[in-house]
């Protein structure tokens, strides 16, 4: 029974031990309060007077480096160090977090007639693939207390279907300064520059896909990629 005690005691120093070194590791600049989970929101598309495109498109996750490829939301000091905030997170993994704002920038744009995920297995006539390539807070002056700024870079291939050839290529970035001290600040930065990063991408994807479709659609024989 001694034994036994002692034992359940030894796990529960040990467990305490790891739980304050767990809290002691990531970035400690700044203190983030509840809640403890963030997300993002859709970006939003200019108006472009053009009718809704006929074709329909389908958006893979975006892929992206063991780094970016977390919940944890990323910071960096310097070009070869990367970090993590302690004690927050996405809500999801960031690559598949941006995907879905992505298909929701395309939904909210109302100029598509049908956007998916790629996971719906639907039938579609390109397929949007992207990389994720930056996705943190950045500090300009490694001795500061806080980040001042977010970037947020992405590259991206339309590929049309089914014979899955490349049709064009692109790569959107955005740099958005953090305007506070807070961490709400950080959050509101991600927010700016991915917003400005999807709005591109969707005007983008709109234009140089339906460029594509009306190529091939006034091709003789043909009645669109499909």
């Amino acid at each position: 029974m001694t034994s036994l005690l002692m034992t359940g005691r030894l796990m529960k120093a040990t467990a305490a031990g790891l739980l304050a070194l767990g809290l002691m590791t990531g970035c400690a600049a700044l203190n983030p309060t509840a809640p403890s989970l963030y997300t993002l929101t859709p970006g939003t598309v200019a108006e472009s007077g053009s009718p809704p495109v006929r074709w329909q498109l389908l958006v893979e996750p975006p892929a992206a480096s063991a780094g970016i490829d977390t919940p944890r939301i990323a910071v960096t000091r310097s070009a070869t160090a990367l970090d993590y905030f302690a004690g927050v997170s996405w809500a999801d993994r960031a690559p598949n977090m941006v995907q879905g704002l992505i298909v929701q920038s395309f939904e909210d744009s109302r100029r598509i007639v049908s956007v998916g995920r790629d996971s719906a297995g639907l039938r579609s006539d390109f397929l949007l693939k992207t990389e994720l390539r930056d996705f943190q807070a950045e500090f300009t002056d490694p001795n500061a207390a806080a980040p001042d700024r977010v970037r947020v870079r992405l590259s991206a291939k339309l590929v049309a279907m089914p014979n899955r050839t490349i049709e064009a290529g692109e790569t959107f970035d955005a740099v958005v300064p953090v305007r506070g001290s807070d961490f709400s600040d950080v959050i509101a930065a991600f927010n700016m520059a991915l917003g400005q990063v999807e709005g591109a991408l969707v005007d983008w994807t709109l234009r140089r896909g339906e460029a594509v479709f009306r190529a091939e659609a006034g091709r003789p024989g043909s009645a669109g990629l499909r």
